[in-house]
């Protein structure tokens, strides 16, 4: 073999090694150029149709939302049956002129007293938590009358047919035995801004008056009495006269559209006593 002068030529190892080197350089080059054909396909490849022969599968669709929800388990409805209506330690008692305490005379075994008046010890809590609310907002309700006696509720009421007559004392004040305050469970309530509206219908245009029908019922009070609801309840209305019944069921009052426990319960109720 010849070769260039003076150059010796390489052993036959060195040259095969030269040889490898080159295969292991020109693999390398086919792997690159591989690399950049498939990055140059791949916009034709998210470009291709999404239906019609050669289209990727289809992702599962999404259930809709209403099949979602039907999925997800259901709320449970409120048992209006929870708590008794007839009972009068029951904070769902239902008290009007149909339906009498039984007994007529009971008292509540626990009460508390709340700004001077004593209440049930079911309702004081959020009674408590109401007048506090109340003048952090700049208002501050008083607390007219709360717990009625028997005896309390019967001179209450004799006073009134006195001064107004039977058929007008009974559209504002009870019969002893049929009164809510007798339960402690409801409260009247007055007005340090204006002390000549207690239990005056101008009550519900104080501070103290417009405060409470706004937020009384977040602390389980409901507005008993109202003008819309007297054939319902009996009485005229009363915007000082707030029960406790719990906010859970003031949710539910709510929800379903009425404004009276009777209504809610399915319990008669109206101006005519059921005993003469």
């Amino acid at each position: 073999m010849s070769t260039r002068r003076g150059v010796a030529p390489a052993p036959a190892a060195h040259r095969t090694r030269r040889r490898g080197a080159g295969r292991r350089t020109a693999g390398r080059l086919v792997v690159l150029a591989a690399a950049v054909a498939a990055a140059v396909a791949a916009p034709s490849l998210l470009a291709r149709p999404t239906t019609g022969a050669g289209a990727p599968p289809a992702a599962p669709a999404a259930a809709p939302p209403a099949a979602a929800a039907a999925l997800l388990p259901s709320a449970p409805a409120f048992d209006l049956t929870a708590r008794s209506t007839t009972d009068p330690a029951s904070p769902w008692v239902v008290v009007n002129k149909q339906h009498p305490l039984d007994p007529l005379g009971y008292a509540p075994a626990s009460l508390t007293l709340v700004a001077g008046k004593e209440v049930s010890s079911l309702a004081a809590p959020d009674l408590q938590a109401m007048l506090a609310a109340a003048e952090a907002d700049g208002v501050r309700p008083t607390l007219v009358s709360g717990y009625r006696s028997y005896g309390h509720q019967e001179r209450v009421h004799q006073r009134a047919v006195a001064s107004q007559g039977v058929e007008q004392a009974e559209r504002v004040s009870a019969r002893p035995g049929h009164s809510e305050h007798q339960t402690g469970l409801a409260v009247d309530l007055g007005s340090r801004t204006d002390p000549s509206c207690d239990l005056q219908d101008c009550f519900g245009a104080t501070p103290e008056g417009a405060w409470l029908a706004a937020h009384a019922a977040s602390y389980g009070f409901l507005l008993r009495y109202t003008a819309a609801d007297s054939d319902v309840t009996g009485y005229s209305p009363e915007a000082w006269h707030y029960r406790w019944v719990g906010a859970d069921l003031l949710r539910e009052m709510a929800d379903r559209g009425v404004g009276t426990l009777e209504e809610l319960f399915g319990v008669s109720g109206g101006p005519v006593y059921s005993t003469p």
